[in-house]
């Protein structure tokens, strides 16, 4: 069983309402669980509207199109100018956001979050929108990414006399803002946002106001756009990714910069830049897998990076083969460019099944084994008696990729070929990412040769970094973080045991 929980909504006290369903998503033990998965986990997605009759639908379109970004929580807040309310819960966007609900959230403007914990427990208190009283007003704040300095600060403001009501780094900013000493609430954010070190982009909310800022190394995606409103006059939008912007019809303007800060009110738009002169370090792997294909982000479209991935993996490490097979879905684009420049032909030899949602319900093994043939089912007429490559895009601990190996083979393949659309990853991620410990990675302890035998392919290769940082620029020459690839951390280094688990409670 699940539940919503209602704050500021017009004629209800504030309270947590009991759903009558259950959600695969509702409880920390299945987000433990599901962490014992071969993949690495999406983030979160933020989203936020200014000036819309309907500030809530649009928001809930929004996070339905960043749903990929996080399946365990998701929420909305809006304001008409003198009133905040504000509705999350536990488990997928259509789950909590029926007809009704969405009637609740009155409001020319709005803030939505689609949530997959990294740091602080996988629970209601911490689904945001997180929404604070603080003697700078009513603020909501919607958070993707995370903070490598979380524990200094807290204690800091602790000792300061806050209260945090949450146990996620997303609560930190919302009580820097409070206690800082600026004058205006403008300064005070600038003030906040210049002391957190680490990943965020963030959309926040006051009764009257949006804004949104990324941090000053730019590791996550944040986007603006705008769109007619049916009764005239512009709405500006916000999104974790611009597929958010397609389905409302909204049209893209641009990437919100690293360390700037935009606010939206009846005076129009404003932006400041609150942090400058820091290298941007914007996160590679949003390019690799988060990101979903048909968004621009980091000012390129990613299915084109995917793309030139498989094309730049093919003349890396071509070999004869008779057919190209993605792992699907995130290594289909990077196949189709690995089987135009090698010219082997593409085929869909693995069929995903995609009304199965995380498998990782019971503890046994036996069970999870289970779940990738539940996931993902062979073509046997296509497989049988070829050579296949396999394309996929990470490798994390192997055991996945030995069992999608011993699939195909099982189907009949003569002999199978994995290729990998980015380096091996041998470090794990503080910055937003649920990434395992480095003892998990199997890159970070095995050789390539020793994977290769451990997940039963007859050849493994990866795609070297040169050749993923190439597939990725473009004019912009946009720098990126590669601390997953190589132990290279563009923030002071911190211990992961500072960086809180996603099942800890303070």
């Amino acid at each position: 069983m699940t539940h919503r929980l209602f704050q500021g909504v017009a004629g209800a006290a504030d309270r947590t309402q009991q759903l009558a369903f259950c959600s695969l998503y509702s409880d920390s033990r299945s987000r433990q669980q599901a962490a014992a998965g071969d993949t690495l986990h999406e983030e979160c997605g933020v989203a936020a509207i200014y000036n819309h009759p309907d500030a809530a639908r649009q928001i809930y379109l929004s996070l339905y199109a960043l749903q990929h970004r996080g399946q365990e929580s998701a929420g909305i807040a809006t304001a008409d100018g003198h009133h905040l309310a504000n509705i999350k819960g536990m488990g997928l966007v259509s789950e909590i956001f029926t007809d009704d609900v969405l009637q609740k959230l009155p409001g020319h403007m709005a803030i939505g979050h689609t949530r997959y914990s990294t740091t602080g427990d996988s629970a209601l208190l911490n689904a945001q929108p997180i929404r604070v009283d603080s003697t700078k007003g009513l603020i909501a704040i919607a958070h993707n990414g995370n903070l490598v300095n979380l524990a200094s600060l807290r204690s800091r403001l602790e000792r300061a006399g806050a209260y945090f009501q949450t146990t996620s780094d997303s609560e930190i900013i919302v009580q820097l803002i409070a206690h800082s000493s600026a004058g205006s609430l403008v300064d005070s954010i600038a003030d906040s946002l210049s002391q957190v070190e680490g990943a965020f982009s963030i959309v926040m909310m006051t009764r009257d106001r949006i804004f949104a800022a990324r941090d000053p190394r730019g590791f996550r995606p944040l986007s603006m756009g705008r769109m007619k409103n049916p009764d005239g006059g512009d709405a500006i939008v916000f999104a974790s990714e611009s597929c958010a912007f397609d389905l409302l019809r909204a049209e893209f303007v641009r990437d919100i910069l690293p360390g700037e800060l935009v606010m939206v009110s009846e005076d129009g738009v404003t932006s400041r830049q609150y942090a400058s002169g820091i290298p941007q370090s914007s996160c590679i792997f949003e390019h690799v897998y988060f990101a979903r294909p048909d968004s621009r982000i980091f000012g390129r479209w990613v299915q084109e990076s995917r793309d030139q991935m498989g094309r730049q993996l093919a003349r890396e490490s071509g070999v004869p083969a008779d057919v190209v097979v993605p792992v699907p879905d995130s290594g289909v684009t990077a196949a189709l460019g690995y089987a135009e420049e090698s010219g082997v032909p593409f085929r869909l030899g693995l069929i995903r099944n995609h009304y199965v949602g995380r498998t990782f319900i019971e503890p046994e093994q036996r069970v999870r084994d289970f779940g990738v043939r539940l996931k993902l089912n062979p073509v046997r007429n296509l497989l049988e008696g070829k050579r296949v490559v396999l394309i996929d895009d990470s490798i994390i601990r192997g055991t996945t990729s030995r069992k999608i190996v011993r699939m195909v083979r099982g189907a009949g393949a003569k002999e199978v070929h994995l290729r990998i659309s980015c380096p091996p990853t041998i470090s794990p991620c503080f910055y937003g990412v649920d990434t395992p410990r480095k003892q998990e990675l199997i890159a970070a302890n095995q050789s390539i040769e020793e994977i290769r035998r451990f997940i039963e392919a007859d050849s493994l290769a990866y795609l070297s970094l040169d050749g993923l940082l190439q597939s990725v620029q473009d004019k912009e020459k946009v720098g990126y973080c590669t601390a997953c690839y190589t132990g290279n951390y563009p923030t002071q280094w911190v211990d992961v045991e500072e960086i809180l688990p996603a099942g800890a409670v303070l």
